[in-house]
């Protein structure tokens, strides 16, 4: 395997021009890096990565600490991000913890070991030990979706506004005429479990609307889930007719209970969820959602880490995405629609 020192014999230079050719960190003479560039073609030279990052102190990698990439609604942020990394040059390195503790530490312990320019977090909960953990490697940039009102001033945030899209979907049902709205929320402790189901509280409050504490079934973010919460709502005797899904996967497993049960979506009961992963609008019949902007909110997330860690900023940013509500045939006109 050729050598630095074996391009420089062959064309004539010093090791010194030879690495300024290849890193252009200074000029040259035209001809000169001709002769270089010629000299690494025949000996077909390649520069090693790692040499070159001791000496820039970079290594071109991102780290990513997520509890999934299994998914849809992590899946897509991280095709973003991977695409991302990708264009600019850099190298994603991707940890799935599963929000195992003991797996996140190290994670972390690995990623720093690598060196990775930057750490990108993406975790479904943020509980305190990993929040310490976190803080401990405050060395690294961070840049961290989104971990609601656990946040530090050590890191970069996004901020995805689940309160408003939970809020977005209820006043939609709302204004479609339902008055019987139950829910079937994700983990309460996630902030996008909890946020969500917390718009849904607020718009129902503001309407003078007391729901049922029969019609809120807890669910995980899983298809079945969904489809279990559904067959224990629609169970009771007095049944609502539209319902909040505080996830697209989770709506997935309702309208198949729905569908069980010998009733219709949305002639019988209405239904709308959140995210609109890439598949909803294939659901049957194709689902009303609140659109999360899982691309731009990966962009934004690598964006801002890449200039933390140019600029060696210090000082905390936070970058806000909005969701979107997006209409499709799930839902129909309550019986209160004027």
């Amino acid at each position: 395997m050729a050598t630095i020192k074996d391009v420089a014999k062959r064309a004539g230079v010093s090791t010194t021009t030879v690495s300024h050719v290849i890193n252009k960190t200074r000029f040259v003479a035209q001809e000169t890096k001709i002769a270089v560039l010629e000299a690494i073609g025949q000996l077909h030279y390649s520069p090693s990565d790692v040499a070159r990052s001791l000496k820039i102190n970079r290594t071109k990698s991102i780290g990513l600490l997520a509890s999934s990439s299994e998914a849809p609604y992590f899946a897509e942020i991280i095709e973003s991000i991977e695409h991302h990394c990708f264009v600019r040059g850099y190298t994603l390195v991707l940890c799935n913890s599963h929000n195992d503790l003991n797996k996140q530490g190290a994670y972390l312990a690995m990623l720093a070991q690598k060196r990775v320019d930057g750490l990108l977090v993406m975790c479904a909960e943020y509980p305190e030990p990993l929040l310490n953990m976190l803080e401990e490697y405050r060395h690294i940039p961070m840049v961290v979706m989104d971990w609601g009102e656990a946040r530090r001033d050590f890191t970069d945030t996004i901020i995805d506004n689940a309160f408003a899209g939970g809020y977005m979907a209820t006043r939609y049902l709302l204004s479609r005429g339902h008055r019987d709205i139950g829910a079937i929320p994700g983990q309460l402790a996630r902030n996008t479990g909890g946020g969500r189901h917390r718009g849904y509280l607020r718009a129902l409050e503001e309407a003078g609307i007391a729901i049922p504490h029969q019609w809120i079934v807890q669910g995980d973010f899983e298809p079945e889930s969904g489809y279990q919460a559904m067959k224990l709502i629609l169970s009771r005797p007095q049944r609502p007719t539209a319902v909040f899904c505080g996830g697209d996967i989770m709506a997935m497993g309702a309208m198949c209970a729905i569908d069980e049960m010998g009733m219709k979506v949305p002639d019988d009961i209405s239904i709308i969820g959140y995210d609109n992963v890439r598949n909803s609008c294939f659901f049957t019949p194709s689902l009303t959602t609140i659109h999360q902007p899982k691309e731009e909110l990966g962009e934004a997330a690598l964006t801002m880490l890449l200039d933390r860690i140019t600029s060696k900023r210090e000082n905390a940013r936070i970058i806000e995405v909005h969701p979107a509500l997006i209409v499709r045939r799930s839902v129909a006109d309550g019986p209160f629609r004027s």
